[in-house]
């Protein structure tokens, strides 16, 4: 990106998604337009001396002259309420309470916060996503898991520990199928990639394709899917009142197949009085959701 133009240098900040098998970094403006991107491969095994090492190297290609003023990094599991601890991440070796946050800012002199990476992508979703126009709003992923994220009044609420926002784990069906939360039926054992396939023996893909040639058994099955997902989502509308909900992940390829009877289930569970309005929307983001919120993340370090 050797023309700049007439770009504020002096108002940059750096957004990451740090994943199992990926490492996204963008350099990002104050009105959320992305100069840069890249992705590397996360390094193997991803203890967090080679992850940092890769996230230096990463940073040096996209902003080699140093404009950045804060970073801002999404994480595969929970951070701890200061935002400055990985707690525990998932598909990363040997992450237990590691100080992320402190060893980037050792390297590289810039304030540095972390954040959930489905807190990322709803943050994300809320600045330059399906969120945009809201104060508002939830976010749930559907793909491995079944994650979330929730805005309100246009600030990331994450609860007095940081650890708030489990939307796929509160519970669906008391009797339901175990999940590795330690609960029955949560949601997620209803919702997820999992378990369509434990329930379907396809996957979620195979079942938007067989939907799309007209396949009454996978028209079917998504009716069923949309009627679950909108008496799991009915729990949180009571409790949150969103003006929206966005629905992303690798699931909501099917979005067009289970909304309407998601929402015939909204409407049946909810008073008119807790969803007056609501809109349920397709997440606009995809995978670069998690960098984008992450951006967005390290803007509110800075004045």
């Amino acid at each position: 990106m050797s023309n700049m133009g007439n770009v504020d240098i002096e108002s940059q900040v750096i957004g990451i998604d740090l994943g199992g098998t990926a490492i996204k970094l963008g350099r990002f403006t104050a009105d959320g337009t992305c100069l840069q991107s890249l992705s590397v491969a996360t390094p193997q095994p991803a203890t967090p001396s080679a992850v940092v090492e890769a996230i230096l190297d990463a940073i040096s290609l996209i902003d080699p002259q140093g404009y950045s003023k804060a970073i801002g990094v999404g994480t595969p599991g929970a951070v701890d309420v200061t935002g400055r601890i990985a707690v525990v991440a998932i598909n990363l070796s040997n992450w237990h309470n590691v100080p992320l946050a402190d060893l980037l800012e050792a390297k590289l002199n810039l304030p540095t916060l972390l954040a959930n990476d489905a807190n990322c992508a709803g943050l994300g979703e809320y600045w330059l996503g399906a969120g945009k126009q809201f104060q508002n709003l939830i976010l749930i992923t559907l793909g491995t898991g079944v994650g979330g994220a929730i805005i309100l009044d246009g600030k990331l609420f994450t609860g007095h520990r940081g650890a708030a926002g489990e939307l796929g784990l509160i519970t669906l069906n008391p009797d339901g199928h175990r999940c590795n939360s330690g609960n029955q039926g949560s949601l997620e054992q209803y919702a997820s990639a999992p378990a369509i396939r434990r329930r379907t023996g396809l996957e979620p893909s195979q079942l938007g394709e067989l939907a799309s040639s007209g396949d009454e058994k996978a028209l079917t099955f998504w009716q069923e899917y949309g009627k679950d997902l909108g008496a799991g989502v009915a729990s949180l509308i009571y409790i949150l009142t969103p003006e929206a909900i966005a629905i992303g992940g690798g699931v909501c390829a099917s979005f067009e197949f289970f909304l309407p009877s998601m929402q015939a289930e909204i409407e049946r569970r909810v008073l008119p009085s807790s969803r007056a309005g609501l809109q349920i929307l397709r997440a606009q983001l995809g995978n670069k959701a998690g960098m984008v919120g992450a951006a967005k993340l390290a803007w509110s370090l800075l004045p």
